[in-house]
């Protein structure tokens, strides 16, 4: 996103609508890259319209871009001239890294030094405030707990190294252009908006469609996988508190809190008064309903990493300390919402 009494990248993503929501509200001009598609990709940012029956741009306004395209990015960043500018664009699924390794390492890594590159090249390194979202599978294999700005890295996908590059990159402007570049290493954040191939939204997306009737069972990977899961409402506040300081700083942005996979299944499914009851091993086990005896959810292989990384906790005393943010959704409540977002949803449209 790009901003200011004057950019959000790809603001069909999750955090890039509630970005622009809150940026909106705080009385920006929001102008959100928008990669080319073959079908809309606005799903999530509709009421962000002035008209959203005709798209009628009010505050925001949409440029097509692409993080591989420099020359479009320089265009973009050229015509704008933003004060802020906010880099959340990358191929950011784990799982598929895997298999789309060389263009994660384009989009997430190379991507954010064609950004970074765009604003030197138009004169604006003195001018702009640049937010880069870095993440915590930065810390993979995790060499302390809790983690925070200090614990080493040690990425243990494709995603996670590509993000390791943009993060040093970052660093590497502050110090060499004097740029205002900070990298914010969120942990996991979910919310309704959240895309349907990560494991939180197929969880809640899954158990709506069984409390309606309309699905039977659903696998999963590896459910003792342990996460800080936060709301990605709580964490844009975090991104533009970075970009207000009067320094540039990297900050951990995490509720402190871990909960399992298997933690999240069981409370999802009381959401819709279901018990959830383990039985078995590793791949033959299955999660059954307590009152009915049937099974709702199976252990596939396939969705395993080749690398897993199994606990992420983060540490955000500093963010605490330095810009006084503190997470205000709980765990509880951000399964409860979700939950009750894609019940509404799936009675709608039980295709969604």
């Amino acid at each position: 996103i790009m901003c200011g009494w004057k950019l959000c990248c790809l603001l069909s993503f999750q955090d890039g609508s509630y970005l622009a929501e809150f940026l909106l509200a705080k009385g920006y001009e929001v102008h959100g890259i928008l990669r080319r598609s073959s079908s809309f990709n606005t799903g999530r940012i509709e009421h962000l319209y002035k008209n959203p029956q005709t798209h009628t741009e009010g505050k925001m306004k949409l440029h097509y871009g692409d993080l591989t395209d420099s020359t479009c990015l320089v265009k973009i960043i050229n015509q704008v001239k933003p004060t802020e500018i906010y880099n959340l664009g990358a191929q950011s699924h784990v799982k598929i890294s895997f298999d789309l390794a060389e263009y994660t390492a384009n989009v997430d890594g190379v991507g954010t030094l064609r950004l970074l590159d765009a604003i030197k090249t138009c004169g604006l390194t003195n001018s702009v405030k640049f937010y880069q979202a870095s993440t915590s599978e930065l810390y993979g294999k995790v060499q302390e707990i809790p983690q925070k700005e200090t614990t080493p890295f040690y990425p243990r996908s494709p995603y996670g190294a590509a993000k390791l590059y943009a993060y040093w990159i970052v660093v590497n402007f502050r110090e060499a252009y004097n740029m205002f570049s900070v990298n914010g290493i969120l942990f996991n954040h979910e919310s309704p908006r959240r895309g349907s191939n990560f494991v939180t939204r197929k969880i809640s997306r899954s158990v709506a469609k069984i409390h309606l009737g309309q699905l039977e069972s659903f696998s999963l990977g590896n459910l003792d996988s342990k996460r800080d899961w936060g709301h990605a409402k709580d964490y844009v506040e975090a991104m533009w508190l970075m970009l207000q300081q009067e320094e540039p700083e990297d900050f951990v942005i995490a509720t402190g809190e871990v909960h399992s996979v298997r933690e999240f299944v069981e409370k999802a499914f009381k959401r819709v008064g279901k018990t959830i009851v383990w039985e078995g091993k590793d791949e033959q086990e299955v999660g059954r309903c307590q009152e009915t005896g049937v099974v709702h959810v199976n252990v596939d292989p396939k969705y395993f990493r080749p690398t897993e990384v199994d606990f992420l906790q983060g540490d955000s005393t500093k963010a605490y300390q330095r810009l006084g943010w503190k997470p205000k959704v709980t765990f509880e409540e951000l399964v409860k919402e979700m939950v009750d977002a894609d019940v509404e949803l799936m009675k709608k449209n039980p295709n969604a």
